[in-house]
């Protein structure tokens, strides 16, 4: 019931489900919705989802689909809901936020654990690297908690329900960080920059957070004491954005420089 009514679900939407199981829930959303798209692993719990509708009118707004959904193209829906194996919970994430065309919203069940991850803010212990990436593509909020007694057999951990609204634009992101990850101790540079000393010195090339970021004023965001999970995130995008630039533009100089020295 959390997850139908947190979904706000509408007589319009194809909702895609992931791990219906027996389908308590795909009936009650079949009630409700245009079309629900199922995705389940299991050819037994397929078996028995088709049928309990088999023989009714819901039986025409249900499409099954039998396969891993880490390995499936996804269709286009409006809204999903998902009650999935605890060990694929961030590869799925990932696969939903990269989906195209944008969904509305996911109603997901994870381990809590992994759920406080994922909604852990600045300064938190639990702020970490997944954290940073989903709520770089998405709205996230932590919907309630979920006890092992709700499960039968129940099972050894908590979970947590879990809503997700991808940010539609997307934020802008620039896609070349290749070039910074393909130059040597990248850390070091960054951790430089962030802490106003001179990261490249070259003739025709000489960054520094004293010339350059000082101007956006980070000298009171970073310095040699915070810790990554402290860091605002957009101001590290700031540093990371602007380093890159300069890495660019010194790695593409000294390609030039060579080409001319050889012909």
């Amino acid at each position: 019931q959390v997850k139908k009514k947190s979904a706000a679900l509408r007589r319009t939407d194809v909702v895609l489900e992931v791990g219906p199981g027996t389908g308590n829930l795909t009936v009650k959303m079949l009630e409700k919705v245009k079309k629900v798209i199922a995705c389940e692993i299991d050819p037994r719990l397929v078996g028995e989802l088709q049928k309990r509708v088999q023989g009714t009118c819901l039986a025409n707004k249900l499409e099954i689909k039998v396969g891993d959904v880490l390995k499936t193209d996804l269709p286009f829906f409006d809204a999903c809901v998902a009650n999935l194996p605890y060990q694929i919970s961030s590869p799925f994430v990932f696969k939903l936020l990269l989906h195209r065309p944008f969904f509305r919203c996911a109603i997901l069940m994870f381990q809590r654990e992994f759920a406080l991850r994922l909604v852990a803010k600045p300064g938190s212990k639990l702020y970490c690297r997944l954290s940073i990436n989903t709520q770089l593509l998405a709205r996230v909020d932590h919907l309630m908690k979920v006890g092992k007694n709700n499960f039968k057999p129940p099972p050894k951990v908590e979970s947590s329900v879990v809503r997700i609204e991808p940010k539609n634009p997307p934020p802008p992101i620039n896609f070349q960080v290749s070039i910074i990850y393909s130059t040597n101790n990248v850390t070091y540079y960054l951790l430089s920059c962030m802490q106003g000393k001179e990261v490249i010195q070259d003739s025709q090339c000489n960054f520094s957070r004293g010339q350059s970021g000082g101007i956006l004023g980070w000298s009171d965001s970073f310095n040699g004491q915070r810790k990554g999970n402290d860091v605002i995130f957009p101001n590290f995008c700031k540093a990371f954005d602007m380093l890159s630039y300069h890495i660019l533009i010194y790695r593409l100089g000294r390609c030039r420089f060579e080409r001319w020295t050889i012909q």
